[in-house]
């Protein structure tokens, strides 16, 4: 491990103590091998004036919600210094009351809330405190000997403070240990909590932080002596995409929601989860007490049964409950992770940001817990401790202050022909609802019109098989399975009449319009029995009911394309997907519309172009984001009781009703 500090970039956050503790902090936040999403703190004591102009002693600590890695000057949290020394002199303290007082405490009520461990910091004497939950440290001390490792690595240069509650109780600790030493001439300069992580201080930022690469650093080459002849497994790489759909069905069905699915399936990965006896050590508990508020205690184990697995998982998470709680409301049983032998880790999230938080977690957790195994054994907390960390309100409230849930959250969806237009406005929709949407479409803008959503876009002729085909394993791939899938593409050819029409127009529209679409059907249906309350829909034309002269091939195709609608509703009614088709009629902000054309076909019907565009019995506009948001709707569980639905978008037509 690197020090990563450079005068330089230092320089660019100030020379005052708080815009140094910011550099120091991003210096360890960068470090996954040191801070993950959100782990670890850090802290300095500064004197300023308050409003008043008085001189006031605070405590700056990193305030709840940040990430180290990203913080700003107003990630911190300022504190009374002696208003956290008092509360480290009371004999009990809630939880509550912790909070409640440090937020009292706080010179800025505008700040986020102080760490639960803002009173440890503020105990140290020193002005710059470092703390991480480091990889190396939870190897070298989730272990039977580890605070005999800790005295061989370090001596007498750390405080060894066995595991408590983060908090009040750790404070109440450790100031009870330091109370009337002198720590500077004592030469501590650190403190290495069991099962736990490391702090280091000092009263200049530098130092404080280079201490903390040191110690790691002395910690790492511990292990890698102690290790040295250890071989990673080198398993056969497997990959069975249908299978791992079927798992992400089987754990959303368990979590109560769909569930954004993502695989790691890396040699180091796929080694990991076919370690053998990995079933044993890999769920014995989390690399560190924090991490179980997003992964729970353990990981799942999948044998060949994957159902049977996920409801193992389930089974051992009640009886987990069982022995430890005491008027708790039980979490959901789904696992957050799971080992595959032979595939991989598998991680599961709401949403793809939670997902990918996992798996960071996760990978972390895999590297390091080999480590430990190989060292003498992977022994973290015992599974009481791990519980009161998972179920303590405090940490359980930073997930609830999450945002409301979205109709489609955790969905994964895949839209044809959505470069522009109609399908564009139904990709837009289904995103803003919460979908995680592939957009599949011939334009080879297509990846970037779908980062504007936050989607995925894939270059695909869908007349194509093996190009269809590999998208869908992309998505699978990616996201873990499919459960909207909204079939769009399609074209308008020219007007022609039936005896003057080329063949190769009806050709090319019968081919794109229609067995495109067959196609398309063939390759994902498979899938979608895997998937969360599933649903298809076509996008049909209200031509199907009312043709024009000079219109056959369209007319033909869009009439096929409520056949083939009608077909796939009789075929997956029993697998319980919903198959429907939606109707648009004269939608006009679309690029096939240009004011020129607009005009011409406005003035073909004696009409102005703004009453053209209203020519439905409603006198209303059909736009394109109508058609995306009905979509979004018939994708949603408005419609869960709905297939084989014929449903116009068109403003009334009276040649079709």
């Amino acid at each position: 491990m690197q020090s990563l500090w450079n005068d330089t970039e230092a320089a660019t956050f100030g020379t005052d103590l708080l815009g140094q503790r910011v550099y120091t902090s991003r210096l360890l936040g960068r470090n996954p091998a040191l801070v993950l999403h959100g782990g670890g703190n850090t802290s300095v004591k500064v004197t300023e004036r308050d409003f008043f102009g008085d001189s006031v002693n605070l405590c700056y600590v990193k305030g709840s919600g940040w990430d180290l890695g990203t913080i700003e000057r107003e990630g911190f949290s300022p504190v009374r210094l002696d208003a956290l020394i008092k509360m480290s002199k009371l004999a009990t303290m809630s939880d509550e009351d912790m909070v409640l007082q440090q937020r009292a405490a706080m010179t800025n009520p505008n700040a986020p809330a102080a760490s639960i461990e803002a009173i440890l910091h503020a105990i140290l004497p020193f002005r710059f405190v470092d703390h991480s939950h480091a990889n190396a440290i939870a190897a070298l001390t989730c272990n039977a000997d580890g605070e005999a490792r800790v005295k061989e690595v370090f001596g007498s240069r750390v405080i060894i403070v066995p595991y408590f509650m983060p908090g009040f109780i750790l404070a109440k600790t450790i100031a009870d240990l330091i109370v009337g030493r002198d720590l500077r001439a004592e030469g501590i300069q650190g403190m290495v909590l069991l099962k736990h992580g490391l702090f280091t201080f000092d009263d200049d930022a530098r130092k404080s932080y280079e201490l903390h690469i040191e110690m790691v650093t002395q910690a790492e080459e511990y292990l890698a002596t102690r290790s040295a002849g250890f071989q990673p497994s080198e398993a056969t790489i497997s990959e069975d995409l249908l299978s791992l759909a079927k798992l992400r069905q089987a754990v959303s069905k368990h979590r109560g929601f769909p569930q954004i699915t993502r695989l790691n399936a890396s040699p180091e990965a796929v080694g990991y989860a076919s370690l053998p006896n990995v079933a044993t050590f890999g769920t014995r508990g989390p690399l560190t007490p924090d991490h179980s508020i997003r992964t729970k205690r353990a990981p799942a184990f999948i044998s060949d049964d994957i159902d049977a697995s996920v409801q193992a998982f389930a089974n051992d998470y009640q009886a987990y409950f069982d022995r430890n709680a005491s008027g708790q409301t039980k979490l959901d049983t789904a696992p957050r992770f799971a080992l595959w032998p032979n595939h991989g880790i598998v991680s599961f999230g709401d949403t793809l940001k939670d997902a990918n938080i996992v798996a960071d977690i996760a990978e972390s957790t895999a590297a390091t817990v080999a480590l430990g195994e190989a060292v003498g054994g992977w022994e973290p907390l015992p599974e009481s401790d791990i519980f009161a960390i998972e179920y303590w309100d405090l940490e359980q409230a930073k997930l609830r202050k999450g945002p409301a849930r979205k109709v489609h959250q955790g969905k994964i969806a895949i839209v044809t022909g959505c470069a522009a237009g109609i399908g564009f406005a139904i990709a837009e929709s289904l995103a803003e609802q919460g979908a995680q949407v592939v957009g599949l479409d011939i334009d080879k803008d297509i990846p970037d019109i779908m980062k504007k959503i936050g989607g995925i876009g894939i270059v695909v002729n869908l007349t194509e098989d093996q190009p269809v085909q590999d998208a869908i394993d992309f998505t699978v791939r990616q996201f873990g399975g499919i459960d909207i899938v909204v079939s769009n593409a399609g074209i308008f050819p020219k007007n022609d009449y039936l005896d003057a029409m080329a063949q190769t127009d009806w050709d090319r529209t019968i081919m794109i319009n229609l067995t495109s679409h067959q196609k398309l059907m063939n390759k994902v249906i498979p899938f979608v029995k895997a998937g969360i309350d599933a649903s298809i829909i076509f996008v049909g034309s209200r031509n199907f009911k009312a043709p024009g002269p000079g219109a056959s091939a369209y007319s033909c195709s869009k009439a096929a394309l409520t056949q083939l609608c009608r077909v796939a509703a009789l075929e997956l009614a029993p697998n319980k997907i919903r198959v429907n088709i939606v109707h648009p009629d004269a939608v006009f902000d679309t690029k096939l519309w240009t004011p020129e054309a607009l005009q011409k076909s406005a003035t073909r019907y004696g009409m102005t172009v703004e009453e053209y565009k209203t020519k439905n019995l409603m006198k209303v506009e059909i736009k394109s984001k109508d058609i995306g948001n009905m979509v979004s709707a018939m994708a949603s569980p408005l419609f869960s009781k709905v297939t084989g639905a014929q449903i116009p978008v068109d403003g009334g037509n009276d040649r079709v009703i």
